[in-house]
């Protein structure tokens, strides 16, 4: 679960203000944490099925916006992904 300050501090981060959480970047920042943490908890709890189904579908919703942004702005798609690490 991210919580009132990350998604905050992730918004100043990628976004024009920190409530501004409908800039593509902020959302991938913000599924991307999401992301992390669940692979996290999938590690520990591998049979957690319903955990699993969350993060694939959390994941392509990523997927997606990443597609939107490479498709509109190449150069916002580079630098998100070269920030967060998504791609090697």
């Amino acid at each position: 679960m991210i919580s009132k300050e990350q998604k905050k501090k992730l918004a100043e981060t990628y976004g024009k203000s920190p409530n501004d959480t409908g800039k593509a970047e902020v959302q991938i920042a913000i599924f991307s944490s999401r992301i992390a943490d669940l692979t996290e908890h999938l590690k520990s709890h591998a049979k957690d099925h319903s955990t699993r189904r969350g993060l694939l579908k959390l994941v392509g919703k990523r997927r997606r916006l990443l597609n939107y942004l490479i498709d509109t702005d190449v150069e916002r798609y580079r630098k998100i992904i070269t920030d967060l690490g998504i791609r090697k």
